[in-house]
């Protein structure tokens, strides 16, 4: 997907501010969730655009998540820098943290056509066999219900024309051809999930 020179800037900007807490090593674990919630938010729930909330995710979801970054499989700068010298002991903790913390809706009103339309989509394309019938997610699967709206539309359409590296295949699969309005439709409809 590509990112605009604004989103680059910004990103370029909060690898340098946040460069001092996350490169702290060896760095306790207080440190570390610092770093995290610098940018998902201190309870997991992300107020900046493009980053996902992590309160509420699978451990085993965010803990692959954790390992695919720290082994360069999925690369942000920003990300691998936040993991670099992370242990497995490490990963598993803060994956814990953030998977015991309640994860909360998108803010904002809920427009009742786009909700019905994409609750119907997600139906019709049987999303809830994975991510189970209420979008919290299992495992492996991450929690969609209450995620950013944003987010949700970005990571389809990159998954539908363009997957990452270190991404589960079968998503590409289940979006081949969903049209934006679709994904959209969808997203407005998870985000506002409890």
């Amino acid at each position: 997907m590509k990112q605009t020179a604004g989103r680059r800037a910004w990103l370029a900007a909060l690898f340098i501010l946040a460069g001092p807490v996350f490169g702290q090593q060896p760095g306790s674990l207080a440190e570390r969730l610092k770093g995290c919630a610098a940018c998902h938010g201190a309870d997991g729930n992300s107020q900046m655009s493009g980053v996902p909330s992590i309160a509420g995710q699978p451990k085993v979801f965010l803990e692959n998540q954790l390992v695919l970054t720290r082994e360069g499989v999925r690369s942000t700068a920003v990300m691998q820098n936040a993991v670099r010298g992370l242990s497995d002991k490490e990963i598993i903790a803060i994956a814990s943290h953030f998977a015991a913390l309640p994860a909360r809706a998108a803010p904002g009103e809920a427009d009742a056509a786009l909700v019905k339309r994409g609750r119907q989509i997600a139906g019709k394309f049987r999303c809830g066999i994975c991510h189970l019938k209420d979008f919290r997610g299992q495992q492996q699967i991450p929690r969609l219900a209450g995620q950013r709206e944003e987010y949700l539309v970005s990571t389809m359409i990159a998954f539908r024309d363009n997957p990452p590296p270190g991404v589960d295949t079968q998503m590409s699969a289940a979006l081949y051809g969903v049209s934006d309005a679709d994904i959209r439709a969808m997203a407005h409809y998870l985000s506002r999930l409890r």
